[in-house]
Order: structure tokens, then sequence, then C-alpha cells
């Protein structure tokens, strides 16, 4: 049973008199555990795919079942405990609370979940030692560097044991030490048995997944499936 299941997904936004078809007729299958990147040119609808199965976003029409449970048909409201339990989210600009530290930003989502502040600094605390900031979390994020930063926002994607963790170019602002180091821990993620999908324009990024899925014109264009050694 695929964790992710799309079917014949369409997303069509209007613009004026025209419809763009972001997605058009899309089909494809992610299995537990696996680790994907999704690619393909500006406008080819990679993020667009990332945010339905991220349930930032419905379908206009097609059919999602995540952890075989439709989703595509849900209501706002279902779809924000589906995205607080099924899935931990990282983003290129990382989206962390400037005023807060690294620790309350990680806790953050555990907020939504009804959870008390001391085990919801303890269960934060666990997690930031995971990512190798142990130390850090009463510091701000413009007290710690870009790879540190996105070191929090993996612990805070992280902390609910999400079904799924979605990445969206996670190391776009980074150097490329930070990059590789950002990479490693994605890899140890997977290894640790996490499902990660990746959205990256970066062939060398791509690599450490172990299927690349490529997209063109809302569909899937081709898939690569790899052994690393």
């Amino acid at each position: 049973m695929a964790l992710i299941d799309l079917r014949e997904i369409y997303k069509t936004y209007q613009m004026g008199n025209t419809a763009i078809h972001a997605l058009n007729g899309l089909n494809c299958e992610i299995e537990k555990g696996e680790y994907v990147a999704l690619m393909g040119p500006s406008g080819s609808g990679k993020s667009t795919l990332m945010n339905v199965i991220g349930c930032l976003d419905s379908p206009t029409s097609g059919t999602y079942l995540l952890n075989d449970t439709d989703v595509s048909s849900m209501t706002d409201d279902e779809l924000a405990t589906v995205r607080n339990v099924e899935i931990g989210f990282v983003f290129q600009s990382f989206n962390l609370l400037p005023r807060t530290s690294a620790i309350e930003n990680v806790a953050l989502p555990l907020v939504y979940a009804g959870i008390g502040k001391k085990e919801r600094l303890e269960r934060a605390q666990v997690v930031l030692e995971k990512v190798g900031l142990g130390n850090r979390g009463d510091h701000k994020p413009n007290e710690l560097s870009g790879g540190q930063r996105q070191r929090v926002a993996i612990a805070r994607a992280l902390i609910n044991n999400p079904s799924i963790v979605l990445a969206d170019e996670p190391t776009g602002n980074l150097d490329s030490k930070s990059s590789a180091e950002i990479m490693a821990l994605f890899e140890a993620i997977h290894a640790d048995g996490n499902t990660v999908v990746m959205v990256t324009h970066e062939e060398e990024i791509a690599k450490h997944a172990k299927r690349t899925i490529r997209m063109i014109d809302g569909k899937l264009a081709s898939q690569l499936s790899v052994t690393n050694p």
C-alpha cells in the first residue's frame, strides 16, 4: 500500500479568462520509507504537486490517498489536522519566528497539538540534539548561521514524528559546506525510516535521493531509481 497515492490529479488556476493547468492528470505513488526528489523546469508543476502532497492545497479533481485516507476533498480544518499530524515541512527560507528561541520554534507544532509547555520543551530539546543543536536552544534565529537555522527548521519538521518530511529547495539559501551538512542530515532522517520528498533544481542535491521524478507540463515525464552505495 503506497503512503502517497495520487490518481488523475488536476489542479487548475483561473488567471482572468485563461485556465492554467498546473497539474494535468498526474498519477504518482510514493511508498512508505522512500526518499524521492522532484525535479522539473519552472512552471512544470513540482511546487503545486508539493503543496497538494503536503495538504496545503487541494486538487481541482482527482483522488489523493494519504496513508489510505482520502484527503482530496477534506475541509480546510481537516487538512490542517492532517498537516500537523502527518507532515513535516522544511522550506528554503527556513520560516522561523525571528523573535523566538530555537527551542520554542521547534516546539511550535506541539502548541497546535495541545501539548503542555513542559513536555513541548522536553521533546523539542531531544529533537534539537538529534540535529546537532542541543546547546543552541536559547539562541534566536539571527544568532545562528544559515545551516543552523535550517537544522532548527528540520527539527521543527520532525517534532511530531510525521509520516512524511517535505522539503522545498532546502539548500537553496546555503553555501556548499552547509548544503552538504544538511543533505547528510536528510540521509540520516531517511535511514531512520522517514519518508522524504524533496523539491530541488540541483542535480547534485537530487543524487542524494533514491528516486528522482521529473515533471513537465503538470505530469510526470520520467522516473529514475538509483541504488546508492
